[in-house]
């Protein structure tokens, strides 16, 4: 059984034993995914048979690949030997008549994560699985088999672009603009609060057509009292009119001294007023078109392919959880239900496999809320030490790479967002940091990070590419300790002067993997400017965030 964990936590690596071997039964109020899949393919791509042993892709790699290999076929044995006897049986039936390939070894790698995440959410719990119409009919049997009969709460649609024609381009069919929500739960006592969505404008200019003179509007009501004495409405004369009311006279009275009572004419009877400002707005339904899709513009926008706008997350925490609860969300990409949890006063667990996006969640919380890692949450899974760093650069060096720009809070460059990256595409640099100099001038640390054989010409290349791109400082991340023809080189660049803080500053520094693990970063000037895009600075709920001690 997996001890509870004691604080909001990101975890580095394959969602599926990291659900087995961390997160207790019953512990999780409220799961959110949005697995990768491309819905781009046609049909004829994701349903080409693929039988044979291939290479074990990276499942979870963000170009959105899933193929029937080895790694597909073992879960799927593991799933009919061990999974409840109706998930077995609904995958055999599938795989006989979907077959072996693409999206089938979806289905296949999401079944055995819905188990788990089936076995850690609470009683009163509820999952939201986002994804596109390519698959949600399938999903939908997927998790009908897991959650049971009952489980099956609402598919909700988001309208996820503006209409778009394809035609000019050949496309012979309607527009895809919406993206699929299938909300489940575990059982009838889940949580949920009602939300709302604004009146529509033009709802608004018919209904609310009365206008205050402060600018307020409002809609009225009749004050008379159905059905009369029968139903034991009380008679009484009122603003020169007798009539059965709804409210005792008392009460009238109060809300005439409140200005809530309009009376048109002396004869006329008084109806009351309702004013849309203390409205609550409709109540949502499962139709979603009132949350647009992040623009170019926005501030929240990192350049994450499937970046989520943050008030459609919200809108979901809000509605099935409540403030302390535990949110997961598996495939956690650039971290927007992470952000969205914290907002929310909400305790949180966020998964994903590769270091790109543990960094990007790293400094989206930071740039949002000022938090610390180490200090405001633990990260679980990245390399802790010289070891285990050496084994990650062996294992991908891409992902060390990252893993190592995250040390010294550097932007990825040439990923571009995806897992894969722009390989190769970089012109020398691996990352950046920004700082503002004086008149809000921006400047840059260029970083170059290196895993294998390093040697003096390394520098001079570095070098040349600061002197190219006109930055103010180049730093060289190695995992092998420098030479000292190296630091002689580094050392005769010379420095970089802030006029802002008065300061020199080496404008080529050479750093180890020791010396970043020993907490030993690039000198420069403080960083004013976010180098990934600034996720927008939010203000939290009132109310201090309970740790995740409660999670078992």
């Amino acid at each position: 059984m997996p001890k509870p964990l004691t604080q909001n936590t990101l975890f580095y690596g394959d969602n599926l034993p990291i659900l087995r071997e961390h997160i207790p039964d019953e512990s999780i109020d409220l799961i959110y995914l949005d697995p990768p899949f491309n819905s781009n393919r046609s049909y004829n791509v994701l349903f080409k048979d693929e039988r044979g042993e291939e290479a074990e892709a990276q499942i979870a790699a963000f170009d959105d690949t899933w193929h029937w290999n080895a790694s597909a076929e073992r879960t799927f044995h593991e799933l009919i030997q061990n999974a409840p006897a109706r998930v077995a049986a609904m995958l055999g039936a599938l795989r006989e008549f979907v077959g072996t390939n693409q999206m089938m070894a979806y289905l296949t790698m999401m079944a055995a994560r819905l188990v788990e995440l089936h076995r850690v959410l609470k009683p009163t719990g509820s999952l939201y699985l986002h994804c596109d119409p390519t698959a949600s009919h399938y999903l939908k049997i997927v998790m009908d088999t897991i959650f049971g009969p009952g489980g099956y709460r609402n598919e909700i649609t988001w309208k996820r672009s503006s209409a778009h024609s394809d035609i000019k381009q050949g496309r012979k069919a309607y527009g895809n603009i919406v993206d699929i929500l299938l909300h489940y739960t575990k059982t009838e006592e889940y949580t949920f609060n009602p939300q709302f969505a604004d009146y529509d404008e033009e709802y608004i200019r018919k209904t609310y057509n009365n206008v205050d003179p402060d600018g307020r509007r409002w809609k009225s009501s009749d004050l008379t009292g159905p059905g009369g004495a029968a139903k034991g409405n009380p008679s009484y004369e009122f603003m020169g009119v007798t009539r059965y009311w709804r409210f005792s006279k008392e009460n009238m009275e109060r809300l005439l001294a409140e200005g809530r009572i309009h009376q048109s004419s002396p004869s006329a009877v008084p109806r009351m007023k309702h004013y849309l400002d203390e409205m609550q707005g409709v109540s949502l339904q499962n139709i979603w078109d009132d949350i647009p899709p992040i623009g170019a513009q926005a501030k929240e926008r990192m350049g994450y392919p499937t970046q989520k706008p943050l008030a459609l997350l919200e809108r979901i925490i809000e509605a099935s959880s409540n403030e302390g609860d535990v949110v997961l969300d598996p495939f956690c990409g650039c971290g927007t239900a992470v952000a969205a949890a914290h907002k929310l006063n909400r305790r949180w667990i966020g998964i994903d496999i590769t270091h790109l996006s543990i960094s990007l969640m790293k400094y989206r919380l930071k740039d949002m809320f000022g938090l610390v890692e180490k200090q405001d949450y633990a990260v679980l899974g990245e390399p802790e030490d010289l070891a285990s760093a050496r084994q990650l650069a062996r294992s991908d060096r891409y992902q060390f790479q990252w893993w190592a720009l995250s040390l010294v809070q550097a932007k990825p460059l040439g990923g571009g967002g995806g897992r894969e990256g722009k390989k190769g595409s970089d012109k020398g640099v691996d990352g950046v940091l920004n700082f503002l100099e004086e008149k809000g001038k921006l400047q840059r640390v260029l970083i170059q990070v290196k895993s294998g054989h390093v040697k003096s010409g390394d520098i001079r290349d570095l070098r040349g590419v600061v002197e190219r791109e006109e930055a103010a400082i180049g730093a060289f991340v190695t995992l092998e300790p420098p030479s000292n023809d190296m630091v002689t080189e580094a050392v005769s660049v010379g420095y970089f002067t802030s006029k802002t803080w008065q300061k020199d500053y080496p404008r080529i520094q050479i750093l180890t993997v020791e010396d970043l693990l020993a907490g030993n970063g690039i000198d420069m000037p403080p960083s004013s400017y976010g180098t990934f895009k600034q996720a927008g600075k939010v203000k939290k709920q009132e109310g201090k965030q309970p740790k995740l001690i409660s999670v078992a």
